[in-house]
């Protein structure tokens, strides 16, 4: 039985989008790994943006950085 976890940022994910994640993920373990869809389990939990650090920032400083010097190549 499959389970997977999906975090995401809290930022307002619709029910739609959300629903999309969870057949997208049980699609993919039914795909390559040939796993029953009727016993893959995905949780999708939504972590607040100040509880959630990229690069030793919090995310909201992190995408401030990456937006004013973007990376190069």
């Amino acid at each position: 039985m499959p389970y997977v976890n999906i975090k995401i940022t809290r930022e307002g994910a619709t029910a739609e989008q959300k629903a999309a994640l969870i057949k997208g993920a049980t699609d993919l373990l039914v795909e390559v790994l040939g796993k029953n869809p009727a016993t893959t389990v995905v949780v999708i939990d939504e972590v607040e943006m100040e509880h959630w650090g990229i690069g030793g920032l919090p995310v909201e400083q992190y995408r401030q950085k990456i937006a004013s010097n973007p990376p190069k190549g």
